[in-house]
């Protein structure tokens, strides 16, 4: 005797040893013995032999047309045998059943099982439904093997390119232009990037990196949503002109330039310094839709040869004190002696003439002499007013400038790199602790220390900076910065790019008016606002570092350096002495700290960013 049973879910056949009346023991057509329970058995029948009858089975039900089964079965349940003698006649041959079952079995879209061997045909829309599912499958089982088969023969078909933002940044793994990508790379033993590269798919490696980060930190896109134009913008409050000619000392690249300064003679031989920062909260209410653009971008993104900023362009031309304009702008108005000794300070809001906005490589370093000269340049006695003022507040704080080299970039696009990119860059090295840094950094500090001491004084709350153990967080409460020397200290002299100057702006012009703080103490708000702002200014920050990395990858290309000089920071660490670029160079042998290596430069991926490098041998002195 030999039967047909269901086991683990398929359809079997198989001779039976034993019979039981619970189980069987049989042996199946494959030669493995089982143990059957008796409901699992759906046929018994005495020939052909279980592997013939599977097979013929097998063959017969191959030849069946499911569509025409599902027509001639009836509205309710029936067994897989009914069906058969429906079908082949009341003599339906073991085989003959053994073919529908195998059939119905195969065919769920067609027919739902009910127990074992019995079924119910599908409802109509259910079944048009699946059929249409899976010849979508087909469909789009064709399109992805042509779509890989392109990119096996490294073309792009339009259908991807089109897809390019999800295929590089965020795939979609249900998406069939991913499953194509994924397909082909399996095939070619390639990482989707590579293959996509290899396919011509990233015309510059500089877009790839800078597309990444925006599909990250911007998934929305980089335009400003709709808040009104220019004079949608609230109008100011009427401003007492302030009696100064006010200047800027900033970049060439600048744009958004926050803060300025003034310097005149008082009829009391004392002398007003002027520090001035663009006021844009006079406009930017808390809760108005440009509070929301700078609340949800937090800051100016900066980067190597362009920016992404907080605010809409027409509100930074508004409120950026560019020469020639009248702004708005809070002001700490310092009155100090001729030696430079603040006497004492006062916090007013009023509009400032700017005169001229100075440029750092055209200051120069003459109003750092005390006595001055016929050849100093313009503005040389207000600058020499600002570096006395500078140098008594540091000596104040005690905090001796770690003195270190930092570069700029500056990347000019209509230059031919010579790499097939465009966009040449220069990365020009300047020696942090010049007097034009010292003097801005110390009077940027020093508005930023007060006006956080005047928010605590009237007890207002505010974004503070501060640190210990050496690492660095923020605070609505004032607390110790042990890296400055202070004891209050905030971010306000930044309004245009960063949120939580904007936000400490706001706070300052209440107390300023005698108004009540926009954000009171244990503010909700605040607290969202400053651990958003953290966040983001990290991510940012992180983002700036990568694309210096990337240029200086760039600068040796373009300037073809095979080798170069590096210094040991510590183990294998060195640091290259033309480039703010850090490596580890594994052959490094043991080496203190502060010896010169020659670096030899192998190859470099501008797409993943990355570097070979090894040791050449000694170096005697760093490479100009």
């Amino acid at each position: 005797m030999h039967v047909l049973f269901e086991d683990d879910g398929q359809l079997k056949t198989g001779a039976v040893l034993a019979d039981h009346d619970a189980s069987l023991q049989v042996e199946a057509a494959s030669g493995k013995r089982l143990k059957v329970k008796a409901g699992s058995v759906l046929l018994r029948f005495a020939e052909p032999s279980p592997l013939e009858a599977l097979a013929q089975g097998q063959r017969l039900a191959a030849e069946l047309d499911p569509d025409f089964l599902w027509e001639a079965s009836g509205e309710g349940e029936f067994g897989f045998d009914e069906l058969a003698r429906d079908y082949y006649g009341a003599a339906a041959k073991p085989v003959e059943q053994i073919a529908v079952a195998f059939l119905l079995h195969g065919a769920p879209m067609y027919f739902y099982k009910r127990g074992k061997g019995r079924y119910r045909k599908a409802p109509p829309d259910a079944l048009k439904a699946a059929l249409a599912s899976v010849e979508r499958k087909a469909r789009e089982a064709a399109q992805i093997e042509a779509w890989a088969a392109g990119l096996g023969e490294r073309r792009l078909p339009d259908a991807l390119r089109a897809k390019l933002p999800m295929l590089l940044y965020r795939p979609d793994r249900n998406a069939i232009e991913w499953k194509a990508l994924a397909a082909a790379c399996e095939r070619e033993r390639m990482a989707p990037l590579a293959l996509l590269a290899a396919c011509g798919a990233i015309h510059s490696t500089h877009d790839y990196h800078f597309g990444r980060f925006v599909a990250e930190a911007f998934p929305r896109g980089l335009d400003f949503p709709d808040w009104g134009e220019l004079p949608a913008l609230p109008a100011l409050p009427a401003l007492p002109e302030a009696p100064v000619r006010a200047f800027s000392i900033d970049d060439h690249t600048t744009t958004e330039i926050d803060d300025a300064f003034s310097v005149r003679e008082l009829p009391d031989g004392t002398v007003e310094i002027g520090i001035h920062i663009a006021a844009p909260a006079l406009s930017l209410a808390k809760g108005s839709r440009l509070d929301a653009i700078a609340r949800e971008r937090l800051s100016t993104v900066y980067m190597p040869g362009r920016k992404i900023t907080m605010l809409p362009e027409a509100v930074v031309d508004a409120f950026t004190l560019k020469e020639g304009t009248l702004r708005p702008a809070l002001s700490l108005r310092v009155v100090t002696t001729h030696d430079g000794v603040p006497l004492r300070h006062e916090t007013t809001v009023a509009a400032v003439p700017i005169a001229v906005n100075l440029r750092l490589d055209e200051v120069g370093g003459a109003f750092a002499n005390d006595l001055p000269s016929p050849a100093d340049p313009p503005w040389s006695a207000e600058l020499r007013a600002l570096w006395k003022l500078a140098r008594h507040l540091n000596a104040q704080r005690g905090k001796t400038d770690v003195e270190r080299v930092d570069y700029s970039f500056y990347v000019d696009w209509d230059a031919d790199s010579g790499l097939g990119e465009p966009g040449r860059v220069a990365i020009v090295p300047r020696p942090r602790g010049s007097p034009i840094d010292r003097l801005v950094s110390e009077l940027m500090i020093y508005v930023n220390n007060t006006w956080g001491r005047l928010l605590a004084e009237r007890g207002a709350t505010g974004l503070y900076r501060t640190q210990g153990a050496g690492k660095v967080k923020m605070s609505t409460r004032p607390g110790e910065h042990q890296g400055l020397g202070l004891t209050h200290y905030l971010w306000a002299s930044s309004p245009l790019r960063r949120y939580s100057d904007l936000v400490n702006q706001r706070q300052l012009l209440a107390v300023v008016a005698g108004e009540r703080p926009p954000h009171p103490e244990n503010d909700a708000e605040l607290f969202a606002a400053l651990a958003d702002f953290e966040a983001t200014y990290g991510q940012y920050a992180e983002f700036q570092d990568r694309m210096e990395h990337y240029w200086c990858l760039r600068w040796l290309l373009q300037e073809r350096v095979t080798a170069t000089t590096a210094t040991v920071i510590r183990d294998n660490l060195v640091r290259f002495d033309r480039l703010p670029l850090v490596m580890r160079l594994a052959d490094l042998p043991d080496s203190a700290p502060g010896t010169l290596v020659r670096v030899a430069i192998g190859a470099i991926d501008l797409l993943a960013a990355t570097i070979e490098c090894r040791v050449a041998g000694p170096a005697t002195s760093p490479e100009a």
